[in-house]
């Protein structure tokens, strides 16, 4: 999990506090944005927030919901997968970012050629599906 200028233990650290507060939001029914998961893992596990400002830190917080995804999959595995970074937005979004889109892609959750429709599609059907695995209502406005 090197990578980015952060130690495997740091990166241990952010999986488990990133999906411990996308699990918590799926509970109460509600999406976060980038800079609130920042500023959240920050917090709880005192490492270094990603600056926003840098490609390679956007990049960074990208792979580490990457991994969060993939560590959700071994902690709580679904059928077919879901994806908790779903609830990642950029702030004043109505969907997750084209990071989102090309994990679910990579993963083969959603076609190559998905158009914008089918994108959306699959992007609401992950976050229904998050909030009834995690006892939700719909989704709530913050």
């Amino acid at each position: 999990m090197t990578g980015y200028n952060r130690a495997d233990s740091e990166w241990e650290e952010l999986v488990h506090a990133g999906r411990n507060f996308l699990v918590e939001r799926a509970k109460l029914g509600k999406f976060t944005s980038y800079t609130e998961l920042n500023v959240t893992l920050a917090r709880r596990t005192g490492c270094r927030p990603f600056d926003f400002e840098r490609a390679d830190q956007r990049a960074a917080m990208g792979h580490l919901l990457g991994l969060i995804v993939e560590r959700d999959q071994e902690v709580a595995p679904s059928d077919p997968p879901l994806m908790l970074s779903a609830l990642v937005n950029y702030l004043g979004a109505n969907d997750a970012g084209s990071g989102f889109y090309q994990l679910a892609k990579e993963l083969r959750l959603l076609p190559q050629s998905a158009s914008a429709d089918e994108k959306l599609d699959f992007w609401a059907t992950q976050v229904k599906q998050l909030f009834e695995r995690h006892g939700a209502g719909p989704a709530t406005p913050d």
